[in-house]
Parts: C-alpha cells; structure tokens; sequence
C-alpha cells in the first residue's frame, strides 16, 4: 500500500521553477507519509509532477516507484525496454528527486510513468500472460505489471484486475494523465483544479498542501457533515472544489475538462443457479478470494472478531499458511471495562470474547487480545479526523485507529470480514419492516439528533433532510433493476445497491484511513468483485435461507467453522459502554462551547446542548448505522470542531 499525489497541467511548464514544484511534490507526498513509510520518491516533466510514498510489501527492494517503462512496437510484435535502457529514464538529480525523461530526448518508443496505491492479487497470473507476449520485467512487483499491460494493451487492461486500487499513469506519447480507481472504491482518489493545473492525491491533504489551495468549505459541505455524516456522497470531497473519482472509474485529463468513465458496473439479470450450485460458487468464490488476498513477501495476519464473516477468513487463511509450515497471528479487539460495562441490546447482543476464544483453539493461531481505554479512546478521536480528514465514525473510527497501530507493530497486513453483511444482508435494515419501508436511508432515519443541536439560523442556511432525501433518491434512480421482478425483491435490491453505494463505502473509507494512517495495510476479500457480481443477483430468498440471517454464507462455510459460529447472533463492532466515557464526552463539548472563538459555537446552540446533555443517552436508538448513538454524537461533535480548527477552515455560508 502507498500514498500518491501530482499534478498535470497542458498549458504550463513545471520545469522553469523546478524547485518550487519539487518542493509542491514532496510536501503532496510527505503529508501522506503515514501511508508509505518504507520510501519515498518523485517524478517531475513540463507538464506533469507525480509524487509517491511506499509500503513495501511485494518485491521490498524492487519496485521503486514512480516507475517509468517504455516499449517499441514493431508490426505484429512489442518488446518492452527495461529501465536502464531508456535515455534520460528515471535519472537522478543532484537534489535526489527522480527526474522523468526529456519529452525531446527520450527514444522512439512508447513511454508511460505509474504511481500506484493498491494490490492485484492476481498479478501472478497477469505476469505469466505478458510474459508470453514478449513482456521483460525487471521487479516481481505488481505495479510492474499494471504499468506493462497498460503499454501492451491500453485502458483496457484495468478490467483483468483483481485488486484494490488507486493509480495515476502518465502517458507520454500522448500527453495524457490517467486516473484510475478500483471497482468497489476500496482504495480513495481525489483530485481537484487550482486554475488550470489539475490535481490528485491518495488523500484530501494531499491536495491541501499544493500550494495556494484553499480550505474551503461551504453549505453544500456543512450538508454532508450535518445531513449525510459520517458518510458522505461518493464523488464528493465536501472541501469546496475537491471530488473524488467514482469506484469502478477512470478518469483522463489531457488539456481540458477530465473525463470520468466507467470501466465496471452491476448487472441486473435472472439468477440461474440452484440452491446446491448457488451454495457452492459463493463457497469458492469466497476461499479462492481469501487465498489470493495472501499475496505478500512478508508475513500476514487477520482480524478475529468471532462473527462468522472474519472467522471464516481466519480459517481459511490459517488452513493455507500451515500447508506451508506457519502459523496465523490473530487480533481481537474490545475495550476495556466492557466485561462489567457491556449492556445487550438488539443491536449488540452478545460480546466477542467467548468466540473469539473458540476460534483461535479451533484454528490453533497466535493470538492477541487488544483493549482500548478511555484515555487512549478519546487520544485517537482526533488522530482519526487527521486520518480521514473528515469527521468521521467518532470511537469507532478512532478505535480503529488505536488497534491498527498497535497491529503495526508486528505486522504490515492484515486480512478482514468488512463487508459481508452489506452482500449478504446481514443488516437490521434488510429485515426490520420500518427499515425496509422507509423513504430515507435506512441506517439514519432518526433526523432528530442531526438536528437538534444547531442553531436556529444555520438550520434556515442548511436543508439538511431535503439534502439527505435527495442523494437518496438519485441513489434509487442508478440502482439497477431486472424487469419483472416482485416489488418486494426490487426493494431488497435497492437497499442493496444502498449499501453498497453509502454504508459499506463508510465502512471501507475507515478501514483504509485508520489502518494507512497506521502503516499497515487493510485487505478485504468480500469486496471481490466477483463475490459482489454474483451475490448482486442471488435471490433474497438463497441469500435468507430458512429464514436465516445470512443463510446462504453460513451454508457456504458449513465444515470450516464449528458450529457454535455457524449459529452466532450478528454482534458487530464492539464500542464502549463506560459512563466516564461518555462523561469526558460531555465535558469537552461544554468547554468547546464556553469558548466564542470556537468554530463550533457558530454552528451549535449552546442552550440547547445542556438540554440534551441533561438526557440519559440512550445505547438502543443510533442516530447512524448500529453503533452511532449518544455518546458518538457528542465525539462526532467535538470531531467537527476540531476538523474546523486544525484545517484552518473557512466556512462559507
């Protein structure tokens, strides 16, 4: 996993003041240093700066990057130059940047340069295939690989990629630069103008620090905040001026307006299988993307949860690593106090601990317990707006955050459960009738606490319900339907492509940003798109068998997981359930708001706090998702005021 960021501007030189734009490259990329802590590097042309750092996990000392390839076609042939055969490629200043090759000088020959952030787990095979076309390589990497079969084949190749990704490609012969993202949006890409020069990054401060960038934002931004938080409309940046290229989207700039297009979309069409060949694809498709997400030269890990979704990665990644003679190290997280604090409700009903337990003796792992107090729970929560550089999932973000760098410590990837409840239907919203009727998005239906605490008058500025009903309504609008479908299965679709466009694309941004944040690398085999394609158009009915939460991926995983969880009850992420928690809580939001050259005081009614403050907080009624109730809107709260002083903001209203 890496970091990337650069600009490109047609109309320009970047050459005449190289130092400047050396300079603009390296703070892009160094912002991001969190992201790739192992190198670090540079690529600057007339037209075009690229700027990458590095997390070294295929081919360590191979694999530098920006990376710059050439290749000379020939008719029915191509022979691919290697790297110290091309005149002026990749040479090295007397500053120690990478420069990139002289447009005049370089040879007659196809020459294109690659940052990428991500992981093609089937560059394997993709290697094997260039190879016979004649293909010379000179890393085991799989940036080499994208990078080649780019030159080889066009934009056409990023369809043979089975990965998470976010890369930039500049294009030489054409003096194009190409944005690519991976299909479900796993790995993030934003980019933005500043006059006529474009630019992108991993993250948004990347694009902040480019010189003379504003940070703005306006209502439309505070729409999202208030109205959407903490997820937000895919394609949009919330800083004015920023977007986001689309998951499953390319994107090209080579002299006016960027073209956004798509390579992957859902299909709608009649499920075909039966409930024994549905059972067993969803089985294969589920271990063959597990196996394949082991790729790495250096030693992986999962995250144990006891829920069915990460126990059965764990089972299949500790039955592959002791064919080879290794054992799986696994972590499991909770808090601390939650073995006299925990409070069951429909949401959580039952803690981790006895699962997990039975896990690591089923699959014999080195195991770790982590736990997270209050002071180190409530240390992070702002470490997580640095991270996302939103507000964000308050504890549940900066909870992530702590573990993950905790994980750090010993590992550099870890393997994850994300996601398959989003596929598989494992949300109360796919079940409860209030739920699967509502006319708004099902995880934040209670609009009350989003609300309730503004004040008067940037309520009037902001229509944060309209706001809300109006990305939901759009989303419904690009869902893809199958004629003659029931209105009911309809339904069960349009939740689904909601889930997959909001709730898990939340999740998935968590996931990159605490664990990058971190230095470590978060893989997610129910994101396959294989897994979601087929998944998509499996009935309700197969995905619920018998009635049965999840039914059709307990099935799948009959024979590798004992049965006790087979049979578990969803309890999702764990939170805090500490009152002193929740106590810290409240005393930070009174002394933010005693203080008038707060930002927040422009945007919250004091008055209207201490009333609400007054109130129990009540654990079973979450204002987002399962988990984000009470107590995380105050920390969501207190993530706003902090977003707005640490990035300098100016609000725009």
């Amino acid at each position: 996993m890496c970091g990337i960021a650069g600009f490109c501007n047609p109309h320009g030189n970047f050459r005449e003041d190289p130092g400047k734009y050396y300079q603009a490259l390296q703070s892009m990329g160094q912002v991001q240093k969190h992201r790739g802590p192992d190198a670090d590097g540079v690529f600057l042309q007339r037209h075009v700066g690229l700027s990458h750092v590095r997390l070294s996990i295929l081919d360590p000392e191979g694999g530098i990057q920006p990376m710059t390839r050439s290749v000379y076609t020939a008719v029915g042939s191509c022979h691919v130059i290697a790297p110290d055969s091309v005149v002026g490629a990749n040479l090295m200043t007397a500053s120690g940047f990478t420069a990139g090759p002289s447009v005049e000088t370089t040879p007659c020959a196809r020459t294109a340069t690659i940052v990428f952030n991500g992981e093609i787990y089937n560059s394997p095979a993709l290697r094997a295939e260039l190879l016979r076309e004649g293909a010379v390589f000179e890393t085991t990497c799989d940036t080499e690989v994208i990078l080649l079969g780019y030159l080889l084949h066009g934009l056409d190749f990023i369809r043979s990629l089975n990965g998470i990704f976010a890369f930039a490609i500049w294009d030489d012969a054409v003096q194009r630069l190409l944005l690519v993202r991976d299909r479900l949006g796993v790995k993030p890409l934003f980019y933005a103008f500043l006059g006529q020069t474009f630019l992108f990054s991993s993250e948004i401060k990347g694009i902040l620090r480019f010189p003379g960038f504003p940070s703005v934002v306006d209502r439309e931004g505070l729409c999202e905040i208030f109205g959407l938080g903490p997820a937000k409309t895919y394609g949009k940046g919330l800083f004015q001026g920023i977007s986001e290229v689309l998951p499953g989207h390319s994107l090209e700039f080579s002299g006016g307006k960027p073209l956004q297009t798509p390579y992957w979309q859902l299909e709608s069409r009649p499920h075909e299988d039966s409930w024994a060949q549905t059972v067993e694809k969803t089985r294969f498709l589920i271990t063959d993307s597990i196996r394949m997400q082991l790729l790495s030269d250096v030693p992986v890990c999962t995250f144990l949860s006891g829920g069915i979704d990460s126990s059965l990665v764990t089972a299949v990644c500790s039955e592959e690593l002791k064919k080879h003679g290794q054992i799986l190290s696994t972590y499991s997280f909770d808090f601390a106090g939650n073995d006299k604090n925990f409070r069951a409700n429909d949401f959580q009903p039952s803690q981790d601990r006895p699962f997990v337990d039975l896990m690591v003796s089923h699959c014999q792992t080195d195991h770790r317990y982590l736990e997270c107090d209050n002071s180190d729970l409530f240390a992070h929560l702002f470490d997580a707006v640095d991270a996302r550089d939103l507000p964000c999932m308050a504890d549940m973000e900066s909870s992530m955050l702590y573990f993950g760098r905790q994980v750090a410590r010993r590992h550099k990837v870890t393997l994850t459960g994300e996601c398959a409840d989003e596929i598989f239907g494992g949300y109360p919203w796919f079940h409860k009738k209030e739920c699967f009727e509502a006319a708004i998005f099902p995880w934040s239906m209670d609009f009350l606490p989003r609300t309730a605490l503004l004040r008067d008058d940037v309520l009037e500025l902001l229509p944060l319900e309209e706001y809300a009903r109006n990305a939901y309504e759009t989303t419904l609008w690009e869902c893809p339907v199958l004629p003659g479908e029931s209105k009911e299965e309809r339904r069960r679709r349009e939740i689904s492509y909601l889930n997959l466009r909001w709730f898990m694309q939340t999740l998935l941004d968590r996931m990159d940003r605490t664990s990058m944040h971190a230095g470590l690398e978060a893989r997610v085999p129910f994101a396959d798109h294989r897994i979601v394609e087929y998944l998509w158009n499996v009935p309700w009915e197969m995905k619920c068998h018998g009635g049965v939460v999840k039914g059709l991926l307990r099935e799948a995983s009959r024979g590798l997981l004992p049965e006790e969880i087979l049979t578990r009850k969803k309890s999702p992420y764990p939170k805090t359930y500490d009152p002193a928690y929740e106590d810290l809580l409240r005393k930070e939001l009174l002394t933010a708001l005693s203080d008038p050259s707060q930002p927040l005081t422009r945007l919250l009614d004091r008055n209207k706090v201490l009333k609400y403050l007054e109130k129990p907080s009540d654990y079973g009624r979450p204002f987002y998702g399962q988990l984000m109730a009470g107590p995380q809107l105050l920390a969501y709260l207190l993530q706003v005021g902090y977003w707005l002083r640490a990035y300098k903001i100016e609000l725009r209203l």
